[in-house]
């Protein structure tokens, strides 16, 4: 079932190249179907086409938090931070910040 949506998804993305929301839902099926490699490119090629579309950050450094890369999560979410500032989503800036603080007492 989730194979078949990714492959949908990519069959809209063909349509619509820079579409932030389908690389994103895509981004998350590759989550789901373990394929962390995958999601974590597409989360990249996100924040790099589409910096403001902020909540990408937040999944995209819990998936990093899953893969031991504390440094790059703590990276991102800082990244994230300066965007949902610029942008003025306070929702956004609070659950990164809340996911930052946490990760930093981790370590």
């Amino acid at each position: 079932m989730k194979q078949e949506r990714l492959e949908q998804l990519q069959k809209l993305l063909e349509g619509s190249p820079n579409d932030s929301f389908l690389l994103y839902a895509i981004a998350k099926e590759y989550e789901g179907l373990e394929r962390t490699e995958e999601a974590l490119q597409k989360f990249q090629e996100l924040t790099e086409l589409h910096p403001d579309y902020v909540g990408t950050y937040y999944h995209y450094a819990k998936l990093l938090e899953e893969q031991d890369d504390l440094e790059e999560a703590l990276s991102v979410y800082e990244k994230g931070m300066l965007i949902a500032k610029k942008i003025g989503d306070q929702h956004a800036l609070s659950e990164l910040s809340n996911a930052k603080t946490n990760l930093e007492l981790e370590l």
